[in-house]
């Protein structure tokens, strides 16, 4: 009996399953591929594309075109609702889509329930869309007056979204002042010798980096701090940490303590075996993983084989997580800051190290044109 697969959204941890839909059409099973947009885009190199180091066709899949191109159906439509025991989707515009298999890969949200914010120019730092949207306001509204730019985070992406802030400024002869609020220290949870290396890049260029201290509230151009002071501010970026999304919860499926959808090792929720998921929306049981895009790079092969087990019948595959792995942050000024277990560098060759691993990783599956368009 032939079945319906549906994914939904076209992240990281899909492309492969997407690259090879043939593989499951050409045995007679339909795919749907729901999406909030046309478009993903890799968040490996969104704070290059914020900085202009990159333009948005470089960094961006077209999944519509990928999907249909393989004989797949595409829907831009987002899910706000699950209905596990009927197996039906329920889709923002009213609609409803059901399934047979079902695999989820919608990223994660930014935590800013703790800031009081009202009106000002403020941009969460996922999703990627919202940095080429940042990057044009700032360079339209900037060219005559000075810009007072806060960055709420000082985790990685408060890292990358700084120092390319910087970059966009200081290329496009932009004036005013950038600030970092970390709430602890920044790069925490890393090696004091990356720590110090961050934090003397970005003062060596003027951006201000205050450690313990929190965003409170942005009212009327105004930031208050959780020390209490205040400063202008025309531009906030919000780095504060990620949150899955809550439809899981919402939809009563079983949840981690992140509130990620509780899959076990073949990527597979424990009540309902036909609901899988990838990426940073998940949460692995036994293994709580950080979120951090190599877990969802890594995830791509598991699931393109358990769904096909699961359509075609199979033995699935069990995704065992990297114990060390490598990261690499953008500064934004030519060099890179690289991380792996108890080893640091910085330097030019550390990006272009990740340059050539991003760039590498985008022409396998940036297979519908792309880079011709605008």
């Amino acid at each position: 009996m032939k079945k319906h697969l549906v994914l939904v959204g076209g992240g990281h941890a899909h492309l492969t399953a997407l690259m090879k839909l043939r593989d499951y059409t050409d045995k007679g099973h339909r795919v749907t591929l729901l999406s909030p947009s046309a478009y993903h885009y890799y968040s490996g190199m969104g704070p290059g594309m914020l900085s202009g180091f990159y333009e948005p066709a470089e960094i961006r899949f077209n999944i519509r075109k990928m999907a249909e191109a393989r004989g797949a159906s595409f829907m831009e439509d987002p899910v706000i609702r699950i209905d596990p025991a009927k197996k039906i989707l329920m889709l923002q515009s009213g609609a409803q889509v059901r399934y047979d298999v079902v695999s989820f890969n919608i990223g994660s949200g930014i935590r800013k329930d703790d800031i009081a914010l009202s009106g000002g120019n403020v941009f969460p730092v996922k999703p990627i869309e919202n940095l080429l949207r940042a990057r044009e306001y700032i360079l339209e509204v900037f060219k005559n007056r000075a810009a007072h730019i806060l960055v709420a985070g000082g985790g990685p992406a408060g890292l990358e979204i700084s120092a390319n802030v910087w970059r966009l400024m200081h290329k496009n002869g932009l004036t005013g002042n950038l600030t970092v609020l970390c709430g602890g220290r920044m790069l925490e949870r890393f090696p004091d010798t990356a720590r110090t290396i961050a934090l003397k890049s970005l003062r060596e260029r003027g951006v201000a980096v205050l450690e313990n201290v929190s965003l409170r509230s942005l009212k009327n151009g105004k930031a208050t701090f959780t020390d209490g002071k205040t400063t202008d501010c025309d531009v906030t970026f919000l780095a504060t940490g990620t949150k899955p999304p809550t439809i899981f919860h919402e939809s009563g499926l079983e949840t981690g303590q992140d509130g990620g959808l509780l899959v076990n090792a073949c990527l597979q929720t424990v009540s309902y075996p036909e609901i899988f998921g990838g990426g940073d929306c998940i949460s692995l049981r036994d293994h709580p993983l950080p979120k951090v895009g190599v877990h969802a790079v890594k995830e791509n092969s598991i699931l393109y084989h358990n769904l096909y087990a699961m359509l075609e019948g199979g033995e699935l595959m069990r995704y065992k997580p990297q114990k060390n792995y490598l990261l690499i942050f953008n500064l934004g000024n030519g060099r890179g800051l690289l991380w792996r277990q108890s080893f640091v560098t910085y330097g030019r060759a550390a990006f272009w190290l990740k340059n050539y691993i991003d760039r590498k990783f985008m022409r396998k599956f940036q297979v519908s044109g792309e880079l011709d368009e605008k």
